[in-house]
């Protein structure tokens, strides 16, 4: 009988990266904290919805460099295990993925670590001289359209998926899938999920997923 696959689909902001967002790392390199935590406000308020937040963000950072980027992604505080997570599940033949809402030249240094694919808002090329197209920034549906994208390319079923996340960003895939995770989550995400975890050790969350997904052989 031919070995089951699985796909692992992870959030950046908050769950592989530990109380801080892609933009707030590089707003710390820039020395524009403040604005950047702004503009986070008024997404939160409902003031600005993705495209709208996107369209700051090209505006504060219309002279970011690459060698910023790569600093800040260096920098970061990702969650522990992470490297030995996305080891195992290529070693078992599973795939893993991940899904943001920000930037992709941030989330693309992930791939790096053996990742089928990074789905993330397109910006245009750096420096940020233009602004992003709105219809390649990412909203909370598109994670759920992502993975049946992804799901379908590999003939797996909703059922063979789970996903790690934190925030509201997670809700609609936390509704659409029946396996879920919440990692060091705000309480609505974890509502929605009977696993959750707190710490950093992505380790921890991951045998967890692994044991629902295999109690369903």
């Amino acid at each position: 009988m031919p070995r089951m696959s699985r796909l692992h689909v992870f959030d950046l902001d908050g769950t592989l990266l530990r109380d801080t967002t892609a933009g707030l790392e590089i707003a710390r390199r820039l020395g524009c904290l403040a604005d950047l935590e702004l503009l986070e406000e008024d997404f939160a308020r409902g003031l600005l919805d993705t495209r709208g937040f996107a369209a700051g963000l090209c505006r504060l950072w219309h002279d970011l460099q690459e060698a910023v980027v790569t600093e800040a992604f260096a920098a970061a505080p990702w969650i522990g295990g992470m490297a030995e997570v996305f080891s195992d599940i290529a070693r078992r033949g599973e795939h893993a993925i991940v899904i943001t809402m920000s930037p992709d030249f941030f989330a693309r240094g992930l791939l790096a670590h053996g990742l089928r694919e990074v789905v993330a808002s397109r910006f245009p090329s750096l420096p940020l001289r233009e602004a992003a197209d709105p219809s390649g920034i990412l909203t909370p549906a598109d994670k759920v359209t992502a993975v049946d994208r992804v799901l379908a390319s590999l003939s797996l079923s909703r059922h063979d998926c789970v996903a790690y996340g934190d925030s509201g960003s997670d809700i609609p895939l936390f509704q659409a899938l029946p396996h879920t995770v919440a990692v060091n989550a705000t309480p609505s995400l974890r509502a929605l999920t009977t696993e959750h975890y707190d710490g950093d050790d992505l380790r921890v969350p991951y045998e967890r997923a692994r044991r629902r997904l295999d109690a369903r052989r």
